[in-house]
């Protein structure tokens, strides 16, 4: 499977001349979503959701179809009938040919006084691939590559590193890192590769990795 980063929270997964796109948001490139076969999206956020992107993607892809909670669901169905299809934790489901399982029902605590949103995270091919979306869902199965939200306003380090200990992958690839600047950067990659216990791993957007 190749794995390649788009800006933010986004990545696109390419086998056997299918795509499956996750959250191609407003920080991701404008063609972040194009030629995707399937479409996957943990919640409603802006930098997670982009209804311009979606619709670019369907459109130019009428084959495509979007898998995504009932929040994102609601604001873009009616221009796609039967080709968004809402799912929830414990669904499985084929999309593109990737075997997907949902994890997870809750958005992390931003601050007590902001209500919590629904956000779902996506299982691939039996944890090859693992991204929880603005959570840190542990998904209760192996999984070989992390997508890490390395950065948000709802997280500190110690958390990024906790999690990586608690869901053991083989290697962590940072998702969610638009909000980290590159000076800063060292200071994360050497705390979470040295006190996570998985390979931490990198990629420039547009850059890719078999995994």
């Amino acid at each position: 499977m190749k794995l390649t980063k788009k800006s933010h929270a986004c990545v696109r997964l390419e086998k056997d001349g299918r795509t499956l796109v996750l959250d191609p948001g407003g920080f991701s490139e404008e063609d972040a979503a194009l030629g995707a076969d399937a479409i996957l999206v943990t919640h409603e956020h802006p930098d997670h959701f982009d209804e311009f992107r979606l619709r670019a993607a369907m459109e130019n892809n009428p084959a495509a179809r979007i898998w995504t909670l009932k929040s994102v669901a609601e604001k873009i169905s009616s221009a796609f009938p039967g080709r968004v299809h809402t799912v929830g934790h414990g669904d499985t489901f084929t999309a593109a040919g990737f075997e997907i399982q949902v994890h997870g029902e809750l958005h992390a605590v931003i601050h007590p006084d902001i209500p919590r949103i629904t956000n779902v995270g996506f299982l691939v091919d039996g944890g090859k691939v693992f991204h929880p979306g603005d959570a840190f869902t542990v998904p209760g199965h192996r999984v070989e590559t992390l997508m890490l939200p390395v950065m948000a306003p709802w997280s500190k380090i110690s958390e990024v590193i906790d999690y990586v200990r608690e869901v053991k992958p083989q290697r962590a690839y940072d998702v969610h890192d638009a909000y980290l600047t590159d000076l800063a950067r060292p200071i994360y990659d050497r705390q979470i590769g040295q006190l996570g216990g998985s390979e931490h791993l990198r990629l420039t957007p547009g850059d890719s990795a078999e995994v």
